[in-house]
């Protein structure tokens, strides 16, 4: 594959290599670019998340394209959202394999029957996730021509909101170590922090009541600490008026109620705004409690962050349905605003058995496995199914089964050069071939009539050794990371 190169010449002195890693080691802890361990746990402990020493290369071009479309994608998923029959439609066979999905869906049909529902806005936190696409090499055999290409769509739990923000500021403080601060001016300003609280703030402010709080939604246990604190201590900063509790389903359920006018209740302290932090997985809810605590807030007049349809809307299967000819149109009014989102989108099948997509998609893979991604409707990664594995993957499920998932072309992105600073690591650390993955951030709010409030909010970019498939940072997989624009 074809190599973007690097910012400043690579490989770097030993001497100047290590002063500056253990530099940028204290200053990401310090900075809160940090997690808990998963192999010694301590609540009372944090080391440094995995990083990138120097910013990678990335189009201008190609990310001030995504900037913008971020709020067409918002307003996309907002009216997907609140197309029932949509997605109905879209999950008919998904729920029937599919036991989580069901389970929202549950909770989903149930809410739109309630009578005394009183559901109004809804508040999405998106994420956009791409990556680069090398196209062509330019005339002179340097750098790749590349365009970028969707990978999904997160409306639950997007994460980087403030690891994000924080990356550009690690890399800003090495390449300045470096003697190289002249460079920094091409690391985009990034506000994903400030952003996604705004949008929170703004929900908040749309209830009106005063003294209310906002629930974050989190884990029984919380790693990825950082990056769910500082949108609290950010909110608390900026408003100190407003009150964040944290709780998780479980605690929901012990100590949560309606009230009369199905107002959502920690105890004695009433909520108006809920940030779900964790619910996206089987795993959250252990018992029929943390269901029954998921259909409580649902049911309540809170502003969910997200509502069970936009949660819905967010799974693998209705992106896959939204990559249909024609399907925009359904949504999107706009031709320019169509051909916009079209251009991103890479090819996404459906793997339905009773269908003749779903037979074709299933010749392809078989065909040519390597060209292929195969996705269920799970967030958080680790759930996805690449290339030469797919094979045996879908010989053990049944044609009912299979209809849960969806099949993806594989992106295959320009590569980089860099140094991966890892806890433990040694030293001098490789310089290693590696890939990223861009995410743009943005806040909609709104109901089924109209949208109030939309924005793009910031971006994070990860990145992960080359031959790796999956490049979570919480999960182990990748590190922090921030584009380094140029001009091609």
């Amino acid at each position: 594959m074809p190599d973007l190169g690097s910012c400043i010449p690579f490989p770097l002195e030993e001497e100047a290599l290590k002063e500056v890693i253990s530099k940028a080691k204290d200053w990401a802890i310090m900075h809160g670019a940090a997690l808990r361990s998963k192999v010694n746990f301590s609540e009372d402990s944090l080391q440094f998340a995995p990083f990138i020493l120097l910013p990678t290369l990335f189009p201008r071009r190609e990310f001030e394209k995504a900037v913008r479309l971020q709020p067409i994608l918002n307003e996309l998923m907002h009216w997907v959202a609140h197309d029932t029959e949509f997605l109905r439609e879209t999950l008919s066979n998904t729920i029937k394999v599919d036991e989580f999905t069901r389970k929202l869906f549950e909770i989903y049909e149930k809410i739109l029957a309630d009578k005394d529902s009183t559901q109004s806005y809804s508040l999405g936190l998106l994420r956009s996730d791409l990556m680069l696409e090398s196209c062509c090499t330019d005339k002179d055999n340097q750098r790749p021509y590349c365009c970028w290409k969707q990978i999904e769509i997160n409306t639950i739990a997007s994460g980087f909101g403030h690891l994000g923000p924080i990356s550009r500021e690690i890399q800003s403080f090495v390449l300045t170590e470096l003697n190289h601060a002249d460079k920094v001016k091409n690391l985009p300003q990034n506000n994903a922090l400030a952003g996604l609280c705004e949008g929170m703030i703004e929900a908040w402010n749309l209830k009106g009541n005063p003294n209310a709080a906002i629930l974050f939604i989190i884990e029984d246990v919380t790693y990825n600490i950082c990056d769910q604190r500082f949108h609290e201590f950010y909110i608390r900063k900026m408003h100190p008026e407003i009150k964040v509790i944290r709780k998780t389903l479980t605690e929901v359920h012990q100590f949560g109620s309606l009230g009369p006018n199905n107002e959502l209740k920690i105890n004695d302290v009433e909520v108006t705004v809920v940030y779900f932090r964790a619910g996206y997985e089987p795993g959250h809810y252990p018992s029929q409690n943390e269901w029954d605590a998921r259909y409580v807030i649902e049911k309540s007049t809170a502003i969910k962050c997200p509502s069970i349809s936009y949660h819905l809307a967010g799974t693998k299967k209705v992106q896959q349905a939204l990559a249909k000819p024609g399907i925009l149109k359904r949504f999107i009014t706009d031709d320019i605003k169509i051909k916009q989102i079209t251009d991103i989108f890479t090819g996404l099948y459906a793997m339905d058995s009773n269908t003749d997509e779903g037979q074709t998609a299933l010749r392809m893979v078989l065909t040519d496995p390597a060209k292929y991604v195969l996705k269920p409707q799970r967030e958080g990664g680790g759930n996805n199914v690449y290339g030469h594995d797919i094979p045996n993957a879908l010989q053990k499920m049944s044609d009912v089964e299979r209809s849960a998932w969806i099949l993806m072309e594989r992106i295959f992105p320009p590569i980089s050069k860099g140094y991966m600073i890892r806890p433990g690591g040694s030293f001098p650390p490789p310089l290693v071939d590696l890939v990223s993955e861009l995410g743009i951030f943005g806040a909609v709010i709104g109901d089924k009539n109209a949208i109030v409030y939309n924005s793009h909010c910031g971006h994070m970019l990860r990145t992960k050794l080359e031959k790796s498939n999956e490049g979570g940072v919480a999960a182990g997989s990748g590190a922090l990371d921030s584009p380094y624009l140029y001009d091609d």
